[in-house]
C-alpha cells in the first residue's frame, strides 16, 4: 500500500528549523511533494536546534503525536544528532509510547538508533538506513539513485523486499551551501558485501545502528547520563532477547579512530553479545577512513569465531544508503549478494 502522509519529526537535532538548511529543505519538500505525499512537519520539529535542545519533551509529544495521527502511514526522522536518549522519561512514564504506537513506517537513523531500540522495546518494527535532510534533502540535482531505489520502495509498498549493494559509493560532500545545488559527489566503484568470518548464509531478526549510539548506552563520555537512563528504562535488550538476532553496526560521520572503535566492540564483547547473535553486519564506513583497519579489530577482537561478519553493506552514514528493516526475518546470503526480508515474520 503507498504511503499516502508522511509526518517528519525532529527527535534529536533541531537543524531542520534553522534557516541556513532552508535551500536544502525546499528541495526535500519539492521532491516529496513529486510523490503526491501529504506532508506533515510536526508542531515542534522546525522550531530549531536551542529549543529542541532545551526541550526533549517536546521532540517526545512530536513522536506519541505522529503515532496517534491515523492518517499518517510514515514517519521519517529529519535527522540524527547525540541525545534523543533524553526522551526515555517522556515516552516510557506511563506507559505512554507503547499506548500510542501502532504499526507504521518508521524511517531514520544515526543517533535514532536510539529511538530504534525504543520501539523495538514495546515490538514495533522499524526501518534502518535513511533520514530527510541526509537524504531527500541530498543537493545533488536528484536523490542518489541507490538511496532513491530504496526509498522509493518503502513508499510504494510499506515494505522493503531484499538489499543488494550498490555498484558505487560516494566521497561525502564538504560544501552543502546554496551554491552547491545540483553538484555531484565523486563516486568510486563499490566491491560489494565481504565476509571476513563464518559461513555465507545466516539468519534473525536484524537489530542494531550506530556503534557511537549504542556504546553511549554504556558509557558516559558523552552524557553524564546516558548509563543511569538507558539502564532505568532497560533500552539495551538482554542476552537472552539478543538470541538468534543478527546485529547491525556502522559507524558515524566522526569516523572513529581505530583505538575508539576497538573500545566500544570490546565492550559489546564484555556485554557477550558475539555469543548470542547469529551475525553481524558491518556498514561501510564513510569515505572508506579505517576500512581495514575496523575489519582486522572485528576479526581480533570479537573471540567467536564461528559467528559469521559480513562487512560493506551500504548502510548508515556512508552514501549511498540502502533501508534494512528491523523486527522482520532476514536471510543474509553474502555468496549471492543479497539479504532477504520475510514479512510472515512479524
Amino acid at each position: 500500500m503507498q504511503v499516502k502522509k508522511i509526518a517528519i519529526v525532529s527527535l534529536s537535532s533541531g537543524i531542520l528549523g534553522e534557516d541556513f538548511i532552508q535551500h536544502e529543505f525546499k528541495l526535500g519538500l519539492e521532491r516529496l511533494r513529486n510523490y503526491n505525499i501529504d506532508v506533515k512537519f510536526m508542531d515542534n520539529s522546525l522550531k530549531g536546534i536551542d529549543f529542541l535542545k532545551k526541550h526533549p519533551e517536546a521532540r517526545a509529544d512530536d513522536l506519541i503525536d505522529a503515532f496517534s495521527d491515523d492518517t499518517v502511514d510514515m514517519i521519517l526522522c529529519a535527522i540524527g544528532g547525540d541525545d534523543t536518549y533524553r526522551l526515555l522519561p517522556y515516552l516510557f512514564e506511563n506507559d505512554r509510547l507503547r499506548k500510542a504506537a501502532k504499526q507504521k513506517v518508521f524511517l531514520g537513523f544515526s543517533d535514532t538508533t536510539m529511538n530504534h531500540f525504543m520501539l523495538n522495546k514495546i515490538g514495533i518494527p522499524s526501518y534502518y538506513g535513511q533520514a530527510f535532510i541526509p537524504d531527500v534533502c541530498e543537493l545533488s540535482k536528484e536523490m542518489l539513485p541507490y538511496t532513491k531505489l530504496y526509498f522509493e520502495e518503502l513508499l510504494d509498498k510499506q515494505s522493503i523486499q531484499n538489499v543488494q549493494p550498490s555498484s558505487e559509493w560516494y566521497e561525502e560532500r564538504l560544501d552543502y551551501s546554496k551554491e552547491a545545488i545540483g553538484t555531484p559527489l565523486k563516486k568510486h566503484i563499490n566491491n560489494g558485501f565481504e565476509l571476513i568470518r563464518g559461513v555465507s548464509e545466516f539468519e534473525g531478526k536484524i537489530l542494531g545502528g550506530c556503534l557511537e549510539s549504542i556504546f553511549d548506552i554504556f558509557d558516559n563520555s558523552r552524557y553524564e547520563d546516558t548509563i543511569s537512563l538507558c539502564g532505568k528504562y532497560e533500552l539495551f535488550p538482554s542476552l537472552e532477547e539478543w538470541k538468534g538476532k543478527i546485529l547491525l553496526l556502522e559507524t558515524s560521520e566522526e569516523k572513529p579512530k581505530p583505538n575508539y572503535f576497538r573500545e566500544m566492540i570490546i565492550k559489546l564483547e564484555n556485554y557477550g553479545l558475539f555469543d548470542v547473535i547469529s551475525g553481524m553486519l558491518i556498514g561501510k564506513p564513510q569515505d572508506e577512513l579505517y576500512y581495514e583497519e575496523y575489519k582486522e579489530i572485528l576479526l581480533e577482537e570479537i573471540t567467536n569465531n564461528n559467528l559469521p561478519i559480513v562487512y560493506n553493506v551500504n548502510v548508515g552514514h556512508s552514501t549511498p544508503r540502502c533501508i534494512i528493516p528491523f523486527g522482520i526475518n532476514a536471510h543474509v546470503n553474502s555468496r549471492e549478494q543479497k539479504i532477504d526480508f520475510d514479512y510472515n515474520s512479524i
